[in-house]
C-alpha cells in the first residue's frame, strides 16, 4: 500500500527505522465511511527477522496481503549495518546496505521502493525486485525521494529544484524502464500516493500552508478541500480514497478520508494522531488503531510501557508495523 515517504514529512510521522523506533503509538476512529469487517478474532503475531538485529520494522503491505517490506539494523564491530527485509509470506530475504535504507512501499509483484543516500549524501531513491537492489534514475537535484508504487510499477516522488529550491513532482513510469518524468503539478509539489489507475494525490505550496491536490490519469487536476480549510495535505491513497489532514485554524488538524470521485470527505475520530496508509476499501490505519467503516478498534499488542504502530494494510485487511518492548521488532495483524 502507499506510504508517504515520508509521506509521513507532512504529517510529522516517523521516516525510516531509526525513527520507527521510538515506537510512539496512536489512537483513531471514525465516522461514516466503506464496509467491510475483517473476519475471526483480531490477532498480532511477529514476522521473522534476523536474530542478531538492534531493531527491525515492517513498513509496507502489498495490496494482497503477501509482501512484506522493513528494515532492520545490525550493529557491528565496525559500525552500523543496515539491512532491507522483504518477506514473500513467511520467507524472509535479507539485503545489506552500506547506508540507511528506508522501504517505503511495495507492489503485488513485491517490487519495493525506498530511499536511500547518494556518495554525496543526496537523497537517492532505489529500487528492489528479485534480489536486485538498483538506483532509480533521477534529474538534477539536492535529493530525491520517492513515495508510492501501483501494482502496475509506476512509482511517484518528489525532488528539489537546484535553481530555485522549489519540489517538482516526479513518475517512473513502468512503461518506459530507465526513465524519470517531472508531472505537470501545482508549484512545490511533493506526491504521496498512486492508485492502481494512475491517479496521483500530493500537497503543494511552501512550508505550513500546503494545498492538496489529486491528478487525474487524464492530467486534470483537482484540489482536495474542506470548507474553512487553511491547509490541506494528503497522506496516502488507494482506491477512490485518500486520507490526510485539514487544518482549520485550531490547534489540531481535522483527519479526513476524502472519496477521490468527487472531493466530498469523511471526518475521522479526532484521537488518531497518525494518518499511515489506506487501502482500496477505505480502511485506515495508523498508531495503535485500525478505522473500519464506521467503527474503530485498538489493535492487540501494546500495554503499559508498549508502543505499537500500524504502517500499512493490505486490501485484504492485513495490518504490518512494530511493536516496541524493549526492543523493536516488525509485527503483522489479522482479523482486525
Amino acid at each position: 500500500m502507499t506510504h508517504t515517504a515520508r509521506r509521513r514529512m507532512f504529517a510529522g510521522a516517523a521516516a525510516g527505522l531509526l525513527a520507527t523506533s521510538l515506537g510512539v503509538a496512536a489512537s483513531a476512529s471514525a465516522t461514516a465511511a466503506p464496509s467491510g469487517a475483517g473476519n475471526g478474532a483480531c490477532r498480532i503475531s511477529t514476522l521473522p527477522y534476523p536474530a542478531d538485529t538492534y531493531r527491525a520494522d515492517a513498513s509496507a503491505i502489498d495490496p494482497t496481503g503477501r509482501f512484506v517490506a522493513g528494515g532492520a539494523l545490525r550493529i557491528g564491530d565496525s559500525g552500523n549495518q543496515y539491512l532491507l527485509l522483504v518477506w514473500d509470506g513467511q520467507r524472509l530475504t535479507e539485503t545489506e546496505s552500506a547506508r540507511m535504507v528506508d522501504a517505503v512501499d511495495v507492489n503485488a509483484d513485491g517490487v519495493v521502493i525506498g530511499n536511500g543516500w547518494a556518495d554525496n549524501g543526496i537523497g537517492q531513491p532505489w529500487r528492489y525486485h528479485d534480489g536486485r537492489l538498483e538506483q532509480l534514475p533521477v534529474v538534477p537535484s539536492s535529493g530525491i525521494f520517492v513515495s508510492a508504487i501501483n501494482n502496475a510499477g509506476d512509482i511517484v516522488g518528489y525532488g528539489s529544484d537546484i535553481a530555485t529550491g522549489e519540489y517538482v513532482a516526479l513518475l517512473w513510469p513502468a512503461a518506459r524502464p530507465g526513465t524519470v518524468e517531472v508531472l505537470d503539478t501545482p508549484a512545490n509539489a511533493m506526491p504521496s500516493g498512486i492508485t492502481a489507475n494512475g491517479t496521483i494525490v500530493g500537497a503543494a505550496g511552501d512550508f505550513g500552508s500546503w494545498t492538496s491536490w489529486v491528478r487525474r490519469p487524464n492530467g486534470r487536476i483537482d484540489a482536495l478541500t474542506a470548507p474553512g480549510a487553511q491547509s490541506t495535505v494528503v497522506n496516502a491513497a488507494a482506491g477512490h480514497w485518500a486520507v490526510g489532514r485539514v487544518n482549520l485554524g485550531g490547534a489540531n488538524p481535522l483527519k479526513v478520508r476524502w472519496d477521490l470521485r468527487d472531493g466530498s470527505y469523511t471526518t475521522l475520530d479526532q484521537r488518531l494522531e497518525w494518518l499511515e496508509d489506506v487501502n482500496a476499501k477505505g480502511v485506515v490505519v495508523g498508531g495503535d488503531r485500525v478505522v473500519r467503516g464506521g467503527t474503530s478498534r485498538v489493535l492487540p499488542g501494546g500495554g503499559d510501557g508498549v508502543g505499537i504502530g500500524a504502517r500499512s494494510v493490505s486490501d485484504r485487511g492485513t495490518i504490518v508495523g512494530f511493536r516496541n518492548a524493549e526492543r523493536v521488532t516488525p509485527v503483522r495483524w489479522t482479523g482486525c
